[in-house]
């Protein structure tokens, strides 16, 4: 395909900050990619979409190579569209929510091949239940490692405060047999 890559946009969009819902986003990029432009569809280049979501060339490659992304090519170069650029911030969007890769690429498919996201919200919404779980049995071990740490804590202090400290015994040196002049 012999696309011309046209000029960066005077003042680029950024990504939007990871407080927005999931939800949200994906509704959001479900109509940005379904509204057909009047005029010849928007290409853009990796080192664009590399500065526009403050990723390297190299991760948009690899998410390429796991199949999140397909881009054309106009000779060597890589061309990407509007559906992948939505396709990149999507991955990114999961990415710091959490997800792994597989469930990122499941959610992202399921965005390319259905006009009706109902099955796609559901399935985040599974997704997000389980991620949930993880991170709050997480969240409980980390309560309960701060809770062991707060006791040590005190037990230090109060050994200090008594002024009976045990101090450790000093190890004993392995060069014990040398002598001194």
């Amino acid at each position: 395909m012999a696309t011309a890559l046209r000029s960066p946009p005077a003042a680029k969009a950024k990504a939007q900050p990871a407080a927005a819902s999931a939800a949200d986003a994906i509704a959001t990029a479900t109509a940005a990619t379904s509204a057909a432009p009047a005029a010849e569809p928007r290409m853009y280049s990796i080192t664009e979409l590399a500065a526009e979501f403050d990723v390297t060339p190299r991760a948009i490659r690899f998410y390429e190579d796991v199949g999140l992304l397909t881009p054309e090519r106009a000779g060597r170069n890589r061309v990407y569209t509007h559906a992948d650029r939505t396709r990149l911030k999507l991955t990114l969007r999961g990415k710091r929510l959490g997800l792994a890769l597989s469930e990122i690429k499941q959610l992202v498919d399921m965005y390319d091949t259905s006009a009706d996201n109902t099955a796609q919200l559901q399935a985040f919404l599974l997704v997000l239940a389980n991620h949930r779980l993880q991170l709050e049995q997480q969240l409980d071990d980390i309560q309960v490692t701060l809770g062991e740490i707060t006791q040590h804590e005190q037990r230090c202090r109060s050994l200090i405060a008594a002024g009976g400290a045990p101090l450790p015994a000093p190890k004993a040196r392995r060069n014990s047999t040398r002598k001194v002049a």
